[in-house]
């Protein structure tokens, strides 16, 4: 799926190469099967972010996104922080690339999102539905977030949203947000380095997650979707209680 690539690359750190592609960009969003309202939103972002100065945009994602927990691209920080069990379920989710057929070798964690959904994105429209209606519960959250940081990265989780054809009651999590604390003042920052004094994974782990270079492609998908494992929720307690809803309901 050509727009989840898209998202992927949206949703990764700004590089130059983005701002010269935006015509491309634009294609892949008209020829996708979001609804109008998407493509509108997905476009504007795309023009605003390719039209404005890189070194901003630059500042602006290492804030929203590099600053604090809320915010976090990572999608196991936001049900095992940095506890062991994330470490964990990292293994797990690395396996289910490698039993995809894929061998996924770059910098980022195996649940950083972008890495995820361009590995979604090779797996056919059914699997990458069921991926991203997996992990709804955290895309929901971060819409909401950032929309009550009026940040038009939201166009982006929206669309991830819709495309998971999940239901999520966005007015509650709002409402349950409404009262948080930001996590990315100095203070905060602070307060997290003092509290977090054990690493989840050793940087040999870390880097034997990361594969060896090779991005996927449509020949590696699986003919069946193998869900996340994320049977030991504990730390984002709103993540904790979405995930529970969401499992009820399949059940």
């Amino acid at each position: 799926m050509q727009i989840l690539q898209l998202i992927s690359l949206l949703l990764d750190y700004p590089k130059p190469e983005l701002l010269a592609a935006q015509d491309e960009l634009l294609a892949v969003v008209a020829a996708s099967d979001l609804p109008q309202s998407n493509k509108l939103s997905l476009s504007s972002f795309i023009k605003q972010r390719c039209s404005a100065d890189l070194m901003d945009w630059q500042s602006e994602y290492d804030g929203l996104f590099e600053r604090g927990r809320s915010l976090s691209l990572l999608i196991f920080e936001h049900v095992h922080g940095e506890s062991r069990a994330r470490g964990q379920a990292m293994v797990d989710l690395q396996a289910q690339y490698k039993e995809a057929g894929l061998d996924i070798g770059v910098k980022e964690l195996p649940d950083y999102l972008p890495l995820y959904l361009e590995f979604l994105s090779t797996q056919g429209a059914d699997n990458a539905q069921l991926g991203l209606e997996e992990i709804a519960p955290i895309l929901a959250v971060l819409t909401c977030r950032l929309e009550q940081r009026e940040s038009n990265y939201a166009a982006l989780f929206q669309s991830l949203l819709r495309l998971s054809a999940a239901e999520v009651d966005l007015a509650d999590i709002k409402a349950q947000i409404a009262t948080e604390k930001r996590d990315d003042t100095p203070k905060a920052l602070d307060k997290v380095w003092e509290e977090e004094m054990v690493t989840f994974m050793s940087a040999e782990q870390s880097n034997s997650a990361c594969g060896t270079g090779n991005k996927p492609s449509e020949s590696q998908r699986r003919d069946q979707f193998v869900p996340l494992s994320t049977d030991l929720l504990q730390t984002d307690a709103l993540a904790q209680e979405l995930f529970h809803e969401a499992a009820v309901k399949r059940a």
